[in-house]
């Protein structure tokens, strides 16, 4: 399959970063750099509502501020802070993350891409999140909301799970290669819920809509 030409993505990102500027959600996790609490917001958010992440990542970073208070914790005591979240597979992975940080890498949350997905329960997308809002990092990330904005903006085809297709993960790479990486991030995440969402797109209210081959399809209609 053919990736769109770097202008046609550059154009792209640059609306989407000026969009999340003046429309961008406010969340506790992004009032801060903390890697720390950066990757604890992401493991929550998998799968979750955002609204719904906040009083429980709040209540979490008071009781595990660092990576040693969380490496520490009982089993018993996360999952009861985690428990409104759902998803009980994902609570050990919070303590056993925190242990490896605390051993390999002397409480400090990696930098790398291969380091993070190295640890437990944090894959390419969760590192992609980290390295790009937490460090400003050049990296790309990946989901189905950012999949169906691909798709929809450049008219491109993908499988069926087309987070994994190699040209969706290099036009995300390419989109990841410009300035303000964790504000194109967050731009694009924010778009993807509140206008370009799943059944029915809110094209009107979108500044994508002169060049997104759906919203154009649609008008010719």
């Amino acid at each position: 399959m053919k990736v769109p030409a770097r202008k046609d993505i550059s154009i792209f990102r640059r609306k989407i970063i000026g969009w999340y500027k003046k429309n961008g959600r406010a969340y506790p996790w992004r009032e801060t750099d903390d890697p720390f609490r950066i990757l604890i917001a992401e493991m929550m958010l998998r799968r979750t509502k955002a609204d719904q992440v906040v009083p429980v990542y709040e209540h979490f970073l008071k009781e595990y501020p660092d990576v040693d208070s969380l490496a520490v914790a009982k089993q018993e005591a996360l999952e009861e802070i985690l428990y409104p979240l759902g998803l009980k597979w994902r609570t050990p992975a919070f303590r056993m993350v925190a242990r490896e940080v605390r051993e390999k890498y002397q409480s400090r949350i990696p930098e790398t891409r291969e380091e993070l997905t190295s640890l437990p329960g944090v894959g390419e997308y969760v590192a992609g999140a980290v390295l790009s809002i937490a460090y400003g990092k050049r990296e790309w990330l990946v989901d189905s909301n950012i999949v169906r904005i691909l798709k929809r903006y450049f008219c491109i085809k993908t499988s069926k799970e087309g987070r994994r297709d190699k040209h969706v993960i290099e036009i995300a790479k390419i989109y990841a290669s410009g300035k303000d990486p964790g504000r194109a991030t967050m731009g694009i995440l924010d778009i993807t819920a509140l206008v370009c969402k799943p059944g029915k797109p809110d094209c009107e209210k979108c500044l994508l809509i002169d060049r997104c081959h759906y919203a154009l399809s649609q008008k010719r209609d």
